[in-house]
This record gives C-alpha cells, structure tokens and sequence, in this order.
C-alpha cells in the first residue's frame, strides 16, 4: 500500500460518521458557521463529504484546519439525521 491509499484510509477510519463543525476562521465555510454537520465519507480527494442536513452534501477538506469534532452529545438537537438528502423521501419535501 503507498502512502497515498494510507493517508486516505487514515483520514476515512478517523472522519467518516464523525459530528463536525467549520472552523470559524475560514471566510470560504462562513454559509456553515454554527451548524453541525455529519461526515459521511472521505473521497479519494482527501475530503470530507458532510451532511449539515440542508438537503446537499458538500466536499471539505478532512482537516483540523477546516472541522472540528462535536460530541454525539454536544450534536443532539443541532443535527438532524432525518432532513438530509439520503433519505428515500426527505421530510422537507413534504
């Protein structure tokens, strides 16, 4: 295994199904400050797909420069799993 397939599983074992946050000091994340959000996966591209339960997914860097890790208990009532866009009929499309 080269080191590319090791840091991307690395990244992936250390971020999928982890609760996040943006961190604040990033102008390009601002539309996503305050919100919690969940990883879904990590992409071959070194980045997280995460789910801030809006309907989209969105692509940002698997970094500690870019999330911060929220708390299962820190995320309840701040992120809710059953709005986002896997789901078979979301409860915002009514």
């Amino acid at each position: 295994m080269d080191t590319y397939d090791s840091t991307y599983e690395n990244l992936k074992r250390e971020w999928t199904d982890q609760f996040v946050q943006v961190v604040d000091a990033k102008p390009e994340l601002a539309r996503f400050r305050g919100q919690v959000g969940r990883v879904i996966t990590v992409n071959r591209n070194n980045k997280a797909i995460v789910d801030f339960a809006d309907g989209g997914w969105y692509d940002v860097p698997a970094s500690a420069e870019f999330l911060t890790k929220v708390s299962a208990d820190a995320a309840k009532g701040k992120y809710d799993g059953t709005a986002n866009s896997a789901q078979p009929l979301p409860a915002k499309q009514g």
